[in-house]
């Protein structure tokens, strides 16, 4: 977001010079090996996020399959209760 900002503020004749300063530094020869290995750092960040979304989704679902399971016996332990209450309510 702060990111997307910042180049609303850069105009066409700012990035050319920027543009312009990179290829004088670099050389032409070298600006599309770093155009490439920046692709590629940005792809293993990709996914590295993804694997990391996964991991999260997966132990989430994992913690909800748990969860149910616990409300299951609570029911199934609340009713056991509620039968033996009922024969004691009965015999009183």
């Amino acid at each position: 977001m702060l990111l997307s900002q910042f180049f609303l503020f850069i105009s066409g004749a700012e990035i050319a010079m920027i543009l312009f300063i990179a290829v004088l530094i670099m050389g032409a020869d070298k600006i599309p090996e770093f155009a490439r290995s920046l692709g590629k750092g940005i792809n293993e960040v990709k996914h590295a996020t993804n694997e990391i979304k996964g991991e999260i989704k997966k132990s989430s679902s994992e913690l909800d399959n748990k969860s149910s399971n616990i409300t299951k016996e609570i029911k199934k332990v609340k009713e056991d209760i509620d039968s033996i209450s009922s024969s004691i309510k009965r015999d009183l």
